[in-house]
């Protein structure tokens, strides 16, 4: 209940949003694209917000997001493929079960390499990532369902907006309190010091290997919500790009800024997009033009984040 409470003005924020988007798409004043690129962004917003935890405010540097994000996402595909258990009612299960199979490998893997740094835990991470595209596009050795680099198909359409709306919002508010909590002023402390911090008497490993596999556990949720979105599951949808988009969002909103994701997120999605709907066909191929233009104009005015003051 006290969750609910200091949430307050929060949930009415995002009940009033809610009613907005289901009355446009109501009323049919936007097409199904527009519809399903909505529901994208939240998925987005909350996988970014996972590597937010991570990197935004814990200081790990992982180039591997992706990967968890594809884990959670096969993971929930696979299961209700194989169950039969395709529809709305089980389709909570099949969610958490993405995000757990992604925090659980996070932790295995978290244990030893969280004990590097900076850019060895960088390219630690990146290793991690090519290694899932690869198990991805052989996995039909494992199983045929699982497609291998022919692409996961006849996935169950059942991420929709309420769907998709309440998971990220429900995940969002408890990403918030966790951030406000002790547990957020370790990570914190370990971000600006991790020797300062130890000295302190903070367990560091145990601080660092909670916000990686909380963080991966947020992608899982938000690949298995891809999933059941697009209903396609391709090895190249999980690669090195797709890692590096999230970064993008966490660092323009503002590392360690949970308001900045969400509105970079929204900014990403929406420019990309946009520029596949104003662009002609002939030239869409420009929009990868416009979007480094873009990243250099923000960084240049905005070198902190769109959320984040200068520091002094």
């Amino acid at each position: 209940m006290r969750f609910f409470l200091e949430s307050k003005k929060l949930i009415l924020l995002a009940a009033a949003v809610y009613i907005v988007l289901r009355l446009i798409f109501g009323f049919g004043l936007v097409s199904g694209y527009i519809e399903q690129i909505t529901i994208y962004v939240f998925i987005v917003i909350l996988a970014a917000t996972g590597l937010n935890v991570i990197y935004g405010y814990t200081g790990q540097f992982s180039l591997g997001h992706a990967a968890f994000y594809g884990i959670g996402a096969y993971t929930s595909a696979y299961l209700a493929s194989i169950t039969g258990l395709e529809n709305v009612v089980f389709f909570p299960a099949t969610i958490l079960a993405g995000g757990i199979a992604a925090a659980l490998v996070a932790a295995i893997i978290g244990i030893p390499i969280l004990r590097l740094r900076d850019d060895f835990l960088g390219i630690a991470t990146l290793g991690f990532g090519i290694l899932v595209r690869v198990f991805f596009d052989n996995s039909d050795k494992i199983s045929e369902t699982l497609g291998g680099s022919r692409g996961f198909t006849g996935i169950a359409r059942l991420t929709n907006l309420e769907i998709a709306f309440f998971v990220t919002v429900f995940l969002l508010l408890v990403t918030r309190n966790l951030i406000t909590s002790r547990y957020g002023l370790f990570w914190r402390c370990i971000k600006e010091d991790e020797t300062a911090s130890a000295s302190v008497g903070i367990d560091t490993a145990r601080m660092k290997l909670m916000a990686f596999v909380y963080g991966c556990f947020l992608a899982g949720v938000a690949g298995a919500l891809y999933a059941h979105l697009y209903t396609f599951l391709h090895p190249s949808n999980f690669d090195f790009l797709r890692s590096i988009d999230f970064l993008i969002i966490v660092i323009l909103g503002g590392m360690g800024n949970i308001a900045g994701t969400i509105y970079a997120g929204l900014l990403w999605v929406g420019f990309i997009e946009g520029l596949r709907i104003v662009l002609p066909a002939n030239i869409l191929d420009l929009r990868w033009v416009f979007i480094p233009l873009l990243l250099i104009v923000l960084m240049m005015w905005r070198p902190y984040g769109l959320m984040t003051k200068r520091k002094s």
